[in-house]
């Protein structure tokens, strides 16, 4: 195995237990019939976190966060629905940086906010 792989490995287990602590604290915390939950697929290298469940009479369903590990080793975040400043959470979990692509913005703007 090489550098490559193991830090996507190493990224792999940062993003899914970060995504399993926010799915936790939000399911506990919510007072509507709404479920978080948390979509792997580590063969891919996707990650997201989804919100779903029924408000009354309408059924909701949200990506939250939605992380792609790249073949290089990058983190890109596709998709922040949140108020957290999530490369900011995943360089304090040991994320490099410089491995962190808010891909969302323009590629002009994607510089990491840490």
């Amino acid at each position: 195995m090489d550098a490559i792989d193991e830090k996507i490995i190493k990224y792999q287990e940062i993003i899914y237990q970060y995504l399993e602590e926010l799915a936790a604290e939000r399911n506990n915390a919510s007072a509507q019939h709404l479920e978080y939950q948390v979509i792997s697929d580590t063969k891919r290298n996707h990650f997201q976190l989804v919100r779903l469940g029924w408000v009354k009479y309408k059924f909701v369903h949200l990506v939250l966060l939605h992380f792609d590990i790249k073949p290089t080793g990058e983190i890109w975040l596709q998709l922040n629905n949140t108020e957290i400043l999530v490369d900011r959470e995943l360089v304090l979990r040991g994320v490099n940086p410089a491995d962190i692509v808010i891909a969302f913005q323009p590629e002009y703007m994607r510089q990491a906010l840490v």
